[in-house]
Order: structure tokens, then C-alpha cells, then sequence
């Protein structure tokens, strides 16, 4: 079995690993001694999360009288702004986002099914009689242990399965692979095993400080698009556009648009793979390779613009607090580096480098972009849904069978998927010139 064939086949175990994570139990807020439950609702005019919540907390005040709602309207009356800051300094969390329901000591960032659920739970609770609550500061969390990060504590409903599986996905990118064998390639001929996992582990490094800056720039500018109520919109035509290339490069690869490496660049970054790898000294050599590690995230964007402002568009439309998105981040990077890390591992114990073939790369281009396609949908009806492990699995299955299909019908149709035209690499070497005779 080669090595895309088992990558893919990680996606089940990344599967299984986000429905196994569940909310950790909490005791509930203390009850009001006057018998009425007091929420605070911080909403945003404009605000499509905001309004389904409003719309559900009118049918909750006339099935518990005794729930009193007090809404707060912060986007537009600065007063209010000042409170709801208030609000989160005493409860010693940040005011990321609209809607933030507060009841007593407990408060929800967002809406979404598991929120009203655990909303309407903690009114139930608190206007029972006889229960003898105990105060907590915080809504109720998920603990997930991350490979080489430790345990990450996100919100409830907070998209876990989701995180996981495009990290992986968006990690198996054939341009960061290319450009990894390719550096691999050259610095094994050194046969130093220690030269090797260093130059290695600086590329990979400093690559991942990038990309976590990259996608922190994005999820900033998700979260002013999200003030103006558009975000939804936003991200499923940027995320559709750049799926429907994907799509088109399985096809038709480097024909009009591509979300690919330019072939004209190709020869520079040859050249500064060389330049990094070919140094005797160590320290220079780690020196080219940090300089080609940028220039090279920053070359290979467009390959991975598409699942960043999927996913962070996805943290925006369900109203993740900033502590919860850090928290998610460090749950998507490992599955992220999982590619890079198995190559880059067979490398230093093999001192062996994997070639990445383009029928490798347009093949996970497919992937990539039928799933870009069934998330952008998913995220303009119902980004809600993502939170729920059951429907995002059925989200991703339904993507990846999608692809699958696609594949086998083109095998079907044309024979060789592959063959559009360009010259294989027998066929590009130049004929020998014939001479004529006079």
C-alpha cells in the first residue's frame, strides 16, 4: 500500500476520535432566591445566530414564567458595549462574540443546538424546587489530548470533529508535500542523519509559525466581517470558488486558473532548496532553510487558502470565543503536520525521500475540493450543523464518497485519469537533431 493510500485511511480514526469527545458534566448556577431566572442576552443587530436565539427565548419565557430576559443590544449602543465588558471582566472571560447568553455564573458564547439545550437545561435546573445547585464560572468544556500539544479544552459544541478533519485534509496539500520531498531529496545525499532531522524539523517548523499566523489573520478578519452580519455569505462563495479550481485541477491540471505552484517558480525554489541544503556548515544551512521556508508559505497561499477561511469561517458563524478558537487551532495543526511528519519521519529512518507524483496531487486536489464544496454549502444553510459529530460525519462521508465516485467514473470514461495531454517524461526529453544529407 503506498503512503497516500494510508494517509487517507486516517481519516476514519480522526473520525472516530471526534465523536468520542463529549462535554465534561458541570454543577449548575446557584438558584435566585426570588424563584425567577435572570438571562442576559448580548446580541448583535444584524446578527442571523442572534436572532434564532431571540426567536427561541420568546417561546422559553412563556413555558417558564418565572425566566426573566434582559437583551442588550452591543453592536450599535455603546452603553451596552460597556456593560457587556463589564459583564465579562466579572466572569473572567472575553467578549469575542454575538450572541453571549449569561445566566448567573455560567455563560454561552454562540448559538447552537447544544448551547439551547444546555441554556434551557440550566433554567429547568434552576427554577426546580428543592435542588441544591453549586456554583460554577464557566459553561461546560471538552478535553481532547492532542499529539504533541497535551490536552485542549474547548467549548461544548465546539466543532471538534470538524477541526479534525479538515486540518487533515488541508495538511495533505500537494504543494507543502512537493516542497518537503523535494528539500528531503536533496539534503539526504549529505547521509547525515542528524543534518537531516534538523533541516527537516527547521523547514517544518517554521512553516507551521506561518500558517498559524496566516490562519490568525484570517480569523481576524472573520470576525469584522462577521459584525456586518455577512459572514456566512462570505465564506461559502470564497470557499465554493476555490473548490470548484480544485475540482477543475483534477481535470484539467494547469489549465486557466490553478490553485497550484507556478511552474515558472519552480526553478527558483529548486535553486534555494539547493542553496539550503547544499551548505557544509550547519548553522548557515539552517539559516537558507528558514528563508526558504517563508518565501515558500508565502508562494504556496492560494494551494491553502481554501479550508482557513472555511474553518474560521466556521468558528465565526457559531460564535466560538477566542480562548475556544486557541484551543481549536492547536487541535487542527496536528492533524495538519500528520502528512509531513510521516514523510518527514520515513526520511530520517529510512534517509530515503518519498516522491510525490502529480497523479498523487490530483487526486487529493478532488478530495480537497469536493469537500470545500459540501462545507461551503453546509456553512450558507446550517454552519450549526457542524457542530453536531453525527452530521459532520455525514457531511465528510458523503464529500469523500463523492470523490471517490468521481474518480471511478473518470477511470471509467476515459481510462487513465491522468492522461490530458501533457507530454509524460519520456516523451519531454528532446529527439535527437538528424542531420541531413546534401
Amino acid at each position: 500500500m503506498g503512503w497516500l493510500p494510508r494517509l487517507l485511511a486516517l481519516v476514519a480514526a480522526i473520525l472516530l476520535l471526534g465523536t468520542a469527545a463529549g462535554p465534561t458534566p458541570v454543577a449548575a448556577a446557584p438558584a435566585d432566591p426570588s424563584g425567577e431566572v435572570v438571562l442576559q442576552l448580548f446580541w448583535g443587530d444584524g446578527c442571523p445566530h442572534c436572532a434564532a436565539e431571540k426567536e427561541w427565548l420568546e417561546q422559553a419565557v412563556e413555558d417558564h414564567p418565572g425566566l426573566v430576559v434582559e437583551q442588550f443590544e452591543v453592536w450599535g449602543d455603546a452603553d451596552n458595549q460597556q456593560l457587556f465588558l463589564r459583564t465579562a471582566d466579572e466572569l473572567g472571560f472575553e467578549p469575542s462574540g454575538v450572541p453571549t447568553t449569561v445566566i448567573g455564573e455560567r455563560y454561552w458564547v454562540g448559538w447552537s443546538d447544544t448551547v439551547r439545550d444546555e441554556i434551557a437545561a440550566e433554567v429547568e435546573r434552576t427554577l426546580s424546587a428543592g435542588t441544591d445547585p453549586v456554583p460554577t464560572d464557566q459553561p461546560s468544556t471538552a478535553s481532547v489530548d492532542v499529539p504533541l500539544v497535551g490536552p485542549v479544552e474547548v467549548g461544548s459544541g465546539s466543532l471538534v470533529l470538524s477541526t479534525l478533519v479538515i486540518g487533515f485534509v488541508d495538511g495533505v496539500n500537494p504543494c507543502s508535500l512537493w516542497v518537503i520531498s523535494v528539500l528531503l531529496a536533496i539534503v539526504v545525499r549529505s547521509a547525515s542523519r542528524r543534518r537531516v532531522l534538523l533541516v527537516g524539523s527547521t523547514f517544518l517548523a517554521v512553516t507551521a509559525a506561518m500558517y498559524a499566523a496566516y490562519m490568525a489573520g484570517i480569523y481576524s478578519a472573520m470576525g469584522v466581517i462577521g459584525h456586518l452580519g455577512a459572514v456566512q455569505v462570505v465564506v461559502a462563495v470564497v470557499a465554493g470558488v476555490f473548490g470548484a479550481i480544485n475540482v477543475k485541477d483534477y481535470v484539467a491540471f494547469r489549465k486557466g486558473v490553478s490553485l497550484t505552484i507556478p511552474e515558472s517558480s519552480k526553478p527558483g525554489i529548486y535553486a534555494r532548496v539547493r542553496t539550503a541544503a547544499g551548505r557544509r556548515e550547519l548553522l548557515p544551512a539552517l539559516g537558507a532553510t528558514v528563508v526558504l521556508a517563508v518565501a515558500v508559505s508565502l508562494l504556496e497561499t492560494p494551494c491553502t487558502a481554501g479550508f482557513p477561511v472555511l474553518w474560521t469561517g466556521l468558528l465565526e458563524a457559531n460564535g466560538v470565543s477566542t480562548a475556544q478558537a486557541a484551543g481549536l487551532f492547536g487541535l487542527y495543526m496536528a492533524p495538519f503536520l500528520l502528512d509531513e511528519l510521516v514523510v518527514f519521519g520515513l526520511a530520517v529512518a529510512t534517509m530515503r525521500a518519498t516522491k510525490v507524483q502529480e497523479r498523487h496531487g490530483r487526486l487529493l486536489k478532488l478530495v480537497a475540493g469536493t469537500l470545500m464544496l459540501a462545507l461551503a454549502g453546509t456553512v450558507l444553510v446550517a454552519p450549526e450543523a457542524m457542530t453536531r459529530p453525527a452530521t459532520a460525519a455525514l457531511v465528510f462521508a458523503g464529500a469523500f464518497a463523492t470523490a471517490g465516485a468521481v474518480h471511478l467514473v473518470t477511470r471509467a470514461v476515459r481510462g487513465d485519469p491522468w492522461s490530458s495531454g501533457e507530454p509524460s517524461q519520456t516523451s519531454r526529453r528532446r529527439p535527437t537533431p538528424v542531420r541531413s544529407r546534401r
